[in-house]
């Protein structure tokens, strides 16, 4: 693969608590690929490729959701990769320019949730897609009454916290961090600002996590229009086309369900893996990294996510937030859209939403939430069953 990729325009609709808006998928997503396509200066018929991503589903939705923009006989390709669909879908459409098969491909994701969804009926499932995740925690810690994903990430918090220290102000601060960027972000589901104390003193969910250090079950839809650099160049886009100069994506390693550890099996060698081989592929280190999209479905894995990309050691993710490293003002700026504990996470619709974010950031279209000249991006995206992409972009600029 030799061409060069970009995306060219980005389109989302706001995130939504579930069945508070009268709308269904097919509105959502020519919500979203409407706004792409503007964004590119580029019409439908333009796309010769696209891959949908959506978790809870039936087949084709995918296409079913597109023909809202026209039957223009392309093919379409559902993707389902748990939380990581979204950033999955981007995965093929960059894969499609870089190889010379197309030169415009759309990678959309979306998802309609229910309270069912990640709460479940309590009950123990007999088999699932996290069964390697069930065999370290239930042995070690039991079957809890509470969602199924904040027991992984919530024995996952505690083992770090005896393991190294962290404490319960430092996860919380995550949430208060992310809650306080969402402010500024009018596509985020919450737009509130919390105190460390009004968060720790939430309601609990699954110890030592609080309802505000969890993401929400949400609806949404975001779209990216990918492109070639001949397409780019020959219809003058290339003032607002952010090229993707990596992407990695990896699934459960041995050490995931071999070290009997809740912080591995949650996906931190995943994660490990992917960032190592983007930055080996691209040349780039985190440290030249200026704004950061990352996965923070529980506020333990944005900690954890620092330590697996490199932005500290192993252990030290607590003191990192707590220190100011990952806001506005410090190394990073780190979940400047709020992050999946304030945007929002639907979850098929999540890693492309991170992308958009990005786009803006890097092309300098961030209003209030801009992070002063932010020239590189990484993007994480973690789903459980598993699978993580890391991306990197670069701004129009270089």
């Amino acid at each position: 693969m030799s061409n060069r990729a970009f995306v060219a325009g980005v389109g989302m609709t706001k995130f939504e608590k579930i069945e508070t808006r009268e709308w269904d998928y097919p509105d959502m997503v020519k919500e979203a690929v409407t706004a792409a396509l503007a964004d590119a200066g580029v019409e439908y018929a333009a796309v010769q490729r696209a891959a949908v991503g959506y978790v809870f589903g039936t087949s084709t939705q995918g296409q079913r959701s597109l023909y809202e923009l026209g039957h223009t006989g392309i093919p379409v390709f559902n993707v389902n990769n748990n939380c990581a669909t979204g950033s999955s879908a981007l995965f093929m459409a960059r894969e499609w320019v870089e190889a010379g098969l197309v030169d415009v491909a759309l990678a959309v994701g979306f998802e309609k949730m229910t309270k069912k969804a990640l709460m479940g009926d309590g009950s123990m499932p007999k088999v699932t897609t996290v069964d390697g995740t069930l065999g370290v925690m239930v042995p070690k810690h039991g079957w809890g009454t509470g969602p199924m994903t904040a027991q992984f990430f919530g024995n996952a918090a505690r083992e770090h916290m005896e393991r190294y220290g962290t404490t319960v102000e430092q996860l919380a601060q995550v949430a208060v961090k992310n809650h306080q960027h969402s402010t500024n972000n009018p596509y985020a589901q919450f737009q509130d600002a919390y105190t460390l104390e009004q968060v720790l003193n939430d309601k609990p969910v699954h110890e030592p996590l609080t309802r505000s250090q969890c993401s929400p079950t949400s609806d949404g839809a975001a779209a990216a229009i990918v492109a070639s650099e001949r397409f780019v160049r020959e219809h003058g886009i290339g003032g607002q086309a952010v090229e993707i100069l990596g992407q990695a994506l990896a699934t459960d390693t041995p050490d995931c369900f071999g070290t009997d550890s809740m912080i591995d099996a949650v996906g931190a060698p995943m994660t490990r893996l992917a960032a190592e081989q983007l930055f080996a592929a691209t040349g780039r280190s985190i440290d030249e990294v200026d704004v950061i999209e990352l996965h923070d479905c529980f506020s333990i894995n944005e900690i954890l996510t620092y330590e697996g990309l490199g932005m500290c050691v192993p252990g030290e993710g607590g003191k990192l937030v707590e220190s100011g490293a990952t806001t506005y003002g410090g190394d990073w700026v780190v979940n400047p859209s709020g992050g999946l504990i304030s945007k929002g996470h639907p979850l098929g619709a999540t890693g492309v939403a991170q992308v958009a974010e990005l786009t803006w950031q890097l092309r300098g279209q961030a209003n209030a939430r801009q992070v002063p000249g932010a020239r590189l991006g990484l993007q994480h995206n973690l789903g459980l069953g598993g699978a993580c992409v890391v991306s990197l972009l670069q701004s129009p600029e270089g």
